[in-house]
């Protein structure tokens, strides 16, 4: 009883300490002088290139009629999601490199969480979807044409994004919730685990429900790709040299963005958990936004280098296009 009683006073005075904020500061701009000039025009230019390959890609696959296949379709919907997370962070960052003050109020803090998130996991779910259509592709070729209709291309799609953006609106629920006792994030932006470490309320939902997305997400999008990849190699082992060349062709630029992304996904996450004071501040700072600016610009360049009918689509729509 007196345990409890001595429980319930600790929370007391914690949630009494507490204040309702309405901004979070990110302390990872710092200082940085002259030098945010110098990184405003790198992420400028670094934005503006994302922007024009994927949208370039995106539009190629569009008005290419021989493009449009299921392999195509999904890569479509993985440039147009890494349009959306791109979108989340640079024209923010580029605002707060040239800005004397880094306060982000509260609204636009866990409105940037939920595009960064759903982006995060809307990009696992495509590549997932990416590699069954490499799946069936390869070890069911008959029935490849009937399985994966155009109505499945676009249900695939669209469950996507709606798992994604379902999972990641009760993550923003429970922390909206939420009392803080500080407001300093050390962050060029804000992502929920930190957000969560300075509540003074309770956060066992918070870490349940984490828990939680992190089993299905491993569930439905790790898994389902590490299984058909593996299907993949055993159909490869018994097939012919000619057949193994063409299923490294079509799997390898896809492995090569998934293990980018994941990459880039275990930067932050490690930050998140381990202390990593001892890194420079710029290199602490570039593993943070690895996985929404690398991925964005390597898979473009990757997919319209790599794959044939990609890079001729887009030799045939630049040609045209300046005649008109």
């Amino acid at each position: 009883m007196v345990c409890q009683n001595v429980g319930f006073s600790i929370l007391y005075r914690t949630m009494e300490n507490s204040t309702h904020y309405e901004v979070f500061r990110l302390a990872a701009y710092g200082d940085i002088g002259q030098l945010k000039y110098f990184y405003f025009a790198v992420v400028t230019v670094l934005y503006f290139v994302i922007i024009l390959a994927n949208t370039l890609l995106i539009g190629v696959i569009c008005i290419e009629r021989s493009l449009h296949e299921p392999m195509y379709m999904f890569l479509c919907a993985l440039f147009v999601n890494q349009l959306y997370g791109s979108t989340g962070l640079f024209p923010a960052l580029m605002f707060y490199l040239l800005s004397d003050t880094h306060d982000i109020s509260l609204l636009y803090c866990y409105l940037q969480i939920y595009v960064l998130y759903t982006y995060a996991l809307t990009e696992f779910c495509n590549l997932a979807v990416m590699s069954y259509d490499r799946y069936i592709s390869i070890c069911y070729p008959l029935q490849y044409n009937n399985i994966m209709t155009p109505k499945t291309i676009c249900g695939l799609i669209l469950l996507s994004w709606v798992y994604s953006f379902f999972l990641n609106a009760i993550i923003i629920s429970l922390s909206l919730r939420l009392q803080f006792c500080g407001n300093i994030l050390d962050r060029v932006y804000c992502d929920n685990y930190s957000v969560v470490k300075l509540a003074c309320s309770n956060t066992m939902l918070n870490n349940i429900w984490g828990l939680v997305v992190t089993v299905l997400y491993i569930s439905c999008t790790i898994c389902p790709t590490i299984y058909s990849y593996v299907r993949i190699l055993q159909i490869c082992l018994k097939s012919s040299k000619e057949t193994k060349q063409k299923a490294f062709n079509t799997c390898m630029p896809h492995i090569a963005s998934l293990l980018n992304f994941l990459f880039g996904c275990l930067f932050v996450v490690l930050q998140g958990r381990y202390e990593t004071a001892d890194l420079p501040p710029i290199l602490r700072t570039i593993l943070l936004v690895y996985f929404l600016i690398c991925p964005p610009l390597f898979n473009p360049l990757m997919y319209g280098v790599r794959m044939v009918n990609i890079r001729q689509a887009c030799k045939k729509v630049l040609r045209l296009y300046p005649k008109t």
